[in-house]
């Protein structure tokens, strides 16, 4: 007899070695029909593999994260088999399933170009309705080697022969095509679906060295579901939309360019947001107590050094020397230097917690091919506070900032959000007992402000482990944005200290954190989420006073200027044009409200209001529509 354990608790029994098909179908056909993998004791294994008797099981089905990247992993050797079959001289090299789908590189006689696309995808759908099985080999290293070779695998081959000597291969066969590979993988390629499409080709280095040969890399998309498969090209759709660097450039936002590589041009609308969003997080800040400082953007690299940045960041960091032959680095973070203000006369533990914020303006080197319109630059503006603290005051000062940060997001239009714990990474400050009391801290002060968090491991501060709160945009994307990392290193290495209760000298803890974590990449967020139609309080313009004819110029010019002097953001269109093409010209600049005026309106004290979106105008007294006006636009920032 055979025992398995479910994760349940409950207790399968059969009368022979069951497959993870047999244990899912046991438990029920549509369970059998949805599964991919099987967890055995932790790890993940392919549905034919024998289960041993006594294992810990989970079904794993498509609907889960892991089942999907069981799909989007067998996409790719699917598309890889596809290639071999109509490309036989094309050498295959890696295929991993990443975020939205899979690449895979492969090395072409002839360069492949999108127009091959289409052919690439029918012959995927015959291999997945052939229904192939999928069989799991094992393979001796030093047999797979020439196999390979014979096969003009050269790339494969050379993987291998990384592989440690005497160490078991596993190799994966669908028919006549086999790859190298440590699965887990489906039955057959049936189960794939025809959930998927190619999407794009670029190009990439054989082991990302620029001294190898260049390679193709095709991306695809795979989903469980072809529902979900139209919702995601769907998705694709509404974001090249939105894409904020075209709505920049026909909102008149910003602009970059090649002088000022990863450098914003911000355009006095842009400009206008810009201070809109950071006077709104400052007075959220001062609210909540915190003090604003300025700290240098050049300080000598000793300090960088002792703080633990040169060695993690170093290489990303500007330099320059001066005529006294100091080497000063251009600050990429402010947390060092927020120290030397703390640093500065004797702190007590009543002078804690210190909440010091900073709207820092940081420069990084960041690879030209990692750069992205405003979402990705070298030269950016934190929101950046650091809150020196006592160890018991850990858990109250996080929820306070949770609580901060959730009415901050829900303003801005976002009313949820996720939230990852990512605990030590490899290369790190500190030691495992520091390490261990901050992941402690950190654990309890997120249980006591009641949010749940998935784990991230390995992905934490070199200083310390972090919470990252994650946005989902109106489309469905996710921005990883704010942050809350527990610090006992940089105290300790800079040598900051308060006096205790007890008059003995004491390390604070130092809480990293931020809402929004860059000013200019939020404001790329907040116009793709959008769609560049920014709320009433954000938006650069908040109403245009049109006139219909000259007759109403004076009157148009009269309550324009009323409106600015109650404070709001309007401008005057008093142009010899007809008031349709003013209406279109500014419903197109996403302008929310056209007050649109004739001599009927000059002679009654009123405005027709056309509201962006909308089909209506309606007809009010001016005064009751300016404080309407005045009302929504200061609704959040006042």
């Amino acid at each position: 007899m055979v025992s398995l354990r479910l994760k349940d608790g409950s207790e399968k029994v059969f009368d022979k070695l069951p497959t993870g098909e047999e244990v899912a179908f046991s438990i029920s056909p549509k369970l059998a029909r949805e599964a991919v993998a099987i967890r055995v004791n932790g790890d993940l294994k392919d549905l034919n593999q024998p289960v041993p008797d006594g294992s810990q099981i989970e079904i794993i089905t498509k609907a889960t994260e892991e089942g999907l990247e069981v799909i989007r992993h067998d996409t790719a050797h699917v598309f890889a088999q596809a290639i071999k079959d109509l490309y036989p001289d094309t050498q295959i090299t890696i295929g991993p399933a990443i975020e939205n789908g899979f690449y895979y590189d492969i090395y072409p006689q002839k360069p492949l170009s999108v127009d091959d696309l289409p052919a690439i995808e029918k012959r995927m759908r015959e291999l997945v309705d052939a229904d192939i099985p999928i069989v799991r080999e094992e393979w001796n290293r030093d047999d797979a080697i020439p196999f390979f070779k014979n096969m003009g695998e050269n790339f494969k081959a050379e993987i291998i022969e990384g592989i440690p000597q005497g160490q078991p291969i596993s190799l994966y066969r669908q028919g006549d095509f086999i790859d190298l590979c440590r699965g887990p993988h489906l039955p057959s390629t049936k189960k794939v679906g025809h959930a998927f499409k190619l999407m794009k080709l670029a190009g990439a280095y054989w082991r990302g060295d620029h001294r190898n040969v260049m390679l193709q890399r095709i991306y695809g998309t795979a989903w469980a579901t072809q529902a979900q498969l139209d919702e995601y090209l769907h998705m694709l759709e509404e974001a090249e939309k939105r894409d904020h660097r075209k709505l920049g450039a026909e909102l008149n936002l910003f602009h970059m360019q090649e002088e000022a590589i990863g450098s914003v041009f911000w355009h006095p609308k842009g400009w206008t947001i810009y201070r809109t969003l950071e006077n709104f997080v400052r007075r959220r800040m001062e609210k909540a107590g915190y003090v604003e400082v300025k700290t240098p953007q050049l300080v000598d690299l000793s300090l960088w050094e002792a703080s633990g940045h040169w060695e993690k960041f170093g290489e990303n960091m500007y330099t320059v020397e001066n005529d006294e032959d100091k080497v000063l680095a251009i600050k990429p973070m402010n947390c060092p230097c927020h120290v030397q203000i703390f640093k500065q006369g004797l702190k007590s533990y009543r002078d804690l917690p210190l909440r010091m914020a900073e709207f820092g303006s940081c420069h990084r080197n960041e690879p030209s091919g990692s750069l992205h319109g405003i979402m990705r630059v070298r030269s950016f503006v934190q929101d950046d506070a650091h809150i020196f603290c006592t160890p018991e005051q850990i858990i109250s000062e996080t929820k306070d900032f949770c609580d901060l940060l959730k009415g901050i997001y829900k303003d801005l239009g976002f009313d949820s959000f996720k939230v990852r714990f990512s605990d030590r990474p490899e290369k790190r400050a500190g030691t495992d007992e520091l390490w261990d009391k901050a992941e402690e801290a950190l654990k309890a002060a997120t249980q006591a402000a009641g949010i749940e968090y998935s784990l991230n491991p390995g992905e934490g501060a070199f200083y310390g482990p972090k919470l990252e709160f994650v946005l989902k945009d109106c489309i469905g994307r996710e921005w990883q944005c704010g942050t809350l990392q527990v610090d006992y290193s940089i105290p300790e290495r800079l040598d900051a200290t308060y006096v205790g209760e007890d008059g003995q000298k004491h390390r604070p803890v130092m809480l990293h954190r931020a809402v929004l974590g860059s000013m200019e990449r939020f404001i790329g967020v907040l116009i793709e989420h959008y769609a560049g139609k920014f709320p009433v309080w954000l938006a650069p313009v908040q109403v245009v006073v049109a006139s219909v004819t000259t007759e109403a110029n004076d009157y148009a010019i009269n309550i324009c200027e009323q409106l600015k002097a109650k404070g709001i953001r309007a401008e005057l269109d008093i142009r010899n044009e007809k008031i349709p093409y003013k209406v279109r010209e500014h419903s197109l600049q996403k302008i929310p409200y056209i007050y649109v005026v004739g001599k009927r309106e000059a002679d009654e004290k009123t405005v027709a209001i056309r509201k962006l979106g909308g089909e209506q105008q309606n007809v009010m007294a001016f005064d009751q529509a300016m404080q309407e006006l005045y009302a929504e636009a200061n609704a959040v920032v006042c």
